[in-house]
């Protein structure tokens, strides 16, 4: 029977919102006061939700110690600290957009590349704030 573990981690980061193609007005209607330089910080929750059977000498699905390496690798080190825009090539002005979507695509990749095999990827939730996160359930 496949169950799932979560785990949530945090981290702070800026971002700004901001499409070089378009004027500065097109981007103040757009995307309002997110997209004043230098950006805004956030203090992100990441929460990772992984299914499979449970390991029978464990009865884990995944190793905690294993899955916080993931994690502290593909999300807290990399990311804490960081001006999304300025220090992730995937966000640079003129690339993607550092929003929560984004987010949640990037990491859900980074993180289903990690796993072991057996263990499946179900979520990845990234959260800027109590009232808005975005999930990806699979890599795009």
């Amino acid at each position: 029977m496949p169950l799932s573990l979560t785990r949530t981690v945090g981290f702070r980061a800026t971002h700004r919102f901001f499409k070089p193609q378009w004027s500065a007005e097109e981007n103040q209607t757009r995307f309002g006061w997110t997209t004043d330089a230098p950006g805004h910080g956030h203090d992100y929750r990441v929460s990772v939700t992984v299914s499979g059977p449970l390991d029978p000498e464990t009865d884990m699905v995944l190793d905690l110690a294993l899955f916080d390496r993931i994690l502290a690798e593909e999300v807290t080190v990399p990311l804490d600290g960081r001006h999304l825009n300025l220090d992730l090539p995937e966000f640079a002005i003129g690339a993607a957009l550092p929003t929560c979507e984004a987010l949640a695509r990037l990491l859900f990749g980074r993180i289903e590349a990690r796993l072991p095999r057996g263990v499946t990827l179900s979520r990845v939730r990234v959260a800027e704030d109590a009232t808005l996160h975005a999930d990806c359930t699979g890599a795009t």
